[in-house]
């Protein structure tokens, strides 16, 4: 996997745009204290390689405020999705310079103008925020001593970045660009360049524009479902040193200090992935048992069986154990991370399985983490309670699996869950995983509509021509969480109850979870007194498992476009409800308002 980030190439990508037609839009607002369009063909290319079409409204040189307080502004007219605010260390510097009395106060009064910009475009907009920190400055009037000193310019910017961190917490719509971070990666002697500061209000040294843009563009992927959700490991040489054949469980090298400690490292990275959500895989060319036996015998190892979801070693090539893998967890191979030290292997199932992310390991084990770090392959902009719990949820269901393959029959596989589930407005306390698994759903997704935290908490607002509804389910293995979605508006005009959202965990199908939300959505029609309910499917390259969902419940099909976008119509009355082993948990007469 090679990112390339010249700055000439991208220029020439961003002349050469022709995007085909269907190709999704992003409208992507630009302010800030610098010289924004220098990022405009930047951002286009980039976005052009993930194959989205970027609308970028430029706002005017330092225009922040005016353009967010003014609710006529051009900002509010553009209509963006996404809104990015870049601010300048050398433009705050110049400010701190200039203040009018004492700098002890400096840091605050920048927040405080700061988050009074966000929240007035949270007034105006439904637009995500990306707010950037500022490097580090270069000056140090006191030396050493300088952050002992609470006013001067390098601690007052190490006070401003870290409440911009703060405040952003408080606030779901507003994420952190982190600028400090690239700044530090490549060393602030390379990152600045004063000359263009002072020539053309460059945001850094031109030749790392790019890198900055790449940020924005992995921040606002994230809020679009662009997410890794599984890695995949080698093990001789890349989760330990040794070939275990040869070397014996207690032979390999893994050893918190000393020899191993190389792989060590690689496994505690790779163990608070997996902690935060990331499902973790094996993919090993290998005897079984040989392959498992570090695992269970060998106590340097980091990682144990029970932090592996699925674990393959057998002779076949990878690429066909990658695609077991992948039916095992039921994602896509975009989705997907291989790691592995062996070139021959990587090349093979970079040609084989091109969607997999494949990284280039360095040589030597040492830089292993800094290598797939400075990729930056774990973006998000979401974090939720069940991220923790991802790796269980998959061991768990493999329970379920072994008790359906015993089963009598489906029926009474299904009756033997004791299912239950509970249906209800969204709330505060679910917005996280709402709209992870509105960014994330691909497969069980009819509309694919990427919608941030701000858009849910929008709608859970919306009381009067909003229905968001979430979906929770368990049974006697385990709980699975929050795993269905559906949006629903009355439109009492028209007579009908329009769906305008469904999309389902692939975990959960054949549960009658989708029988069970339909009967709800009729009975809630009826409840209101419309007539009809209405849906929509718009077909994507992966959600093509649902594109007679509709049909399934008895809807006519009320229109289809040339690109396979259909719209459905049920009258209520002619709908008979399905049966379902499913027991409602809190039995409340209505799921509206």
């Amino acid at each position: 996997m090679e990112i390339n980030l010249d700055y000439s190439r991208l220029l020439k990508e961003a002349r050469a745009i022709r995007p085909a037609a269907g190709t999704p839009t992003l409208r992507i607002a630009l302010l800030g204290d610098c010289a924004l369009q220098q990022f405009l063909p930047l951002l286009r290319a980039l976005f052009c390689r993930a194959s989205f079409l970027a609308e970028i409204h430029e706002g005017g040189f330092d225009g922040t405020e005016f353009a967010a307080l003014n609710p006529e502004s051009a900002l509010y007219r553009f209509e963006p999705d996404v809104i990015v605010l870049l601010n300048a260390v050398q433009c705050l510097r110049d400010k701190y310079y200039l203040r009018p009395g004492d700098a002890s106060d400096f840091a605050n009064e920048t927040l405080s103008r700061m988050t009074r910009v966000w929240d007035s475009i949270r007034r105006h907009s439904s637009a995500q925020i990306i707010q950037s920190n500022f490097a580090a400055p270069i000056e140090r009037i006191y030396g050493n001593y300088d952050l002992k000193v609470a006013s001067s310019l390098p601690a007052s910017v190490a006070r401003l970045n870290l409440r911009i961190s703060e405040e952003a917490r408080s606030r779901s719509f507003v994420l952190v660009n982190d600028v400090e971070h690239l700044a530090s990666w490549v060393g602030r002697k390379d990152w600045f360049d004063e000359r263009f500061w002072t020539l053309a209000k460059s945001f850094c040294a031109p030749e790392l524009l790019p890198l900055v843009a790449k940020n924005i563009v992995d921040i606002i992927l994230s809020t679009r479902g662009r997410a890794v959700k599984c890695v995949i490991l080698d093990l001789d040489n890349t989760l330990w040193g040794g070939i275990i054949g040869d070397d014996g469980p207690q032979g390999i090298q893994i050893s918190a200090h000393g020899e191993g400690e190389e792989f060590h490292r690689l496994q505690c990275f790779l163990r608070e992935l997996k902690n935060r959500g990331i499902l973790l895989a094996v993919c090993s060319k290998n005897e079984h048992a040989n392959a498992i036996a570090p695992f269970e015998q060998n106590p340097g190892m980091v990682l144990k069986l029970s932090d592996i979801t699925v674990f393959v070693a057998n002779w076949d090539n990878k690429a066909a154990n990658i695609e077991r893998i992948r039916q095992a967890l039921n994602i896509g191979f975009d989705s997907m991370v291989f790691l592995d030290d062996n070139p021959f292997e990587r090349n093979l199932v970079r040609d084989m399985l091109p969607e997999v992310i494949v990284p280039e390991l360095p040589d030597d084990p040492s830089d292993y983490v800094k290598a797939i770090s400075a990729l930056n392959l774990f973006e998000t902009s979401t974090r939720a309670a069940e991220d923790t719990q991802r790796t269980e949820f998959y061991r768990v269901e493999a329970q379920r699996q072994i008790a359906e393959a015993t089963a009598a029959s489906f029926e009474e596989f299904l009756q033997s869950l004791e299912m239950k589930i509970e249906v209800e407005r969204f709330v505060p306390e679910q917005l996280s995983r709402i709209a992870q698994l509105l960014q994330r759903s691909n497969q069980f997704n009819l509309t694919t509509h990427r919608y941030t935290h701000a858009h849910c908490e929008a709608m859970m607002n919306d009381t009067e021509y909003c229905l968001p509804l979430s979906a929770s389910l368990s049974d006697r293995f385990g709980d699975h969480g929050l795993i269905a979605i559906v949006v629903a508006r009355p439109d009492v005009v028209a007579g009908s109850l329009e769906i305008t959202d469904w999309l389902m965990s692939c975990r959960v199908l054949t549960r009658g979870v989708e029988e069970y939300l339909m009967n709800r959505i009729v009975e809630e029609a009826h409840r209101r007194g419309l007539g009809r309910v209405r849906g929509e499917f718009i077909p994507t390259s992966k959600n093509g498992m649902v594109k007679d969902f509709f049909a399934r419940f008895g809807f006519e099909k009320a229109r289809e476009d040339a690109d396979g976008r259909t719209e459905w119509a049920l009258e209520t009355a002619a709908y008979t409800p399905r049966h379902v082993f499913l027991q409602r948990v809190g039995d409340i007469s209505s799921i509206g308002a």
